[in-house]
């Protein structure tokens, strides 16, 4: 396994550390919560993927593993901590809801179009909407003003929205019934 793989794997392993660290709620000591050492694992999880995108690229590394669980591991990363913000009242089910169903369309629009012997690469718009969600979400587990967390709802819905029309507009061909 390559070094990009390795850290893909890394970031999975590390999910169920971040949960766990969230529903044990334990005092790691009288200064650090569990919520502060759980936005580190986060962050250690979201920063092996800046990692492994460049790695990957620099070394040509880029590998069918990779492709496919790369995705895969943001999705369940992200959608672990938008699940806790819901169970918490951080965040509104609805919003996650888009999100989700953003997530399912894209991927089954690329199912299609692997079938038709295609690759629908990650675009700029999906990289702004996954770099977007991070941040936000890093910033939700922070002590921020309930304005600022309704800001990170907003720039996620929109993020999410626009990048999943993009991805439609971009290869509307695909979904075409006739082909």
């Amino acid at each position: 396994m390559n070094t990009a793989n390795k850290l893909t794997m890394v970031r999975v392993l590390l999910i169920p550390v971040f949960l766990g660290i969230l529903y044990l709620d334990f005092e790691y000591n009288r200064y650090i919560n569990s919520t502060y050492l759980a936005l580190a694992v986060f962050c250690i999880a979201a920063l092996t993927d800046v990692a492994d995108g460049i790695i990957a690229r620099s070394r040509n590394q880029v590998t069918d593993f990779g492709k496919f669980m790369d995705p895969l591991a943001d999705k369940i990363l992200t959608f672990a901590a938008m699940l806790w913000f819901i169970e918490a009242g951080v965040m509104p089910a609805w919003l996650v809801l888009i999100v989700i169903i953003r997530e399912f369309m894209v991927t089954g629009m690329r199912l299609v179009a692997a079938a038709k012997e295609r690759v629908i690469a990650a675009s700029l718009s999906g990289k702004i909407k996954t770099g977007v969600t991070v941040g936000c979400l890093i910033a939700m587990f922070l002590p921020i003003a309930h304005w600022m967390i309704i800001v990170c709802w907003t720039l996620i819905g929109v993020t999410t929205i626009i990048s999943g029309v993009d991805y439609f507009i971009k290869n509307k061909d695909i979904m075409r019934l006739d082909k």
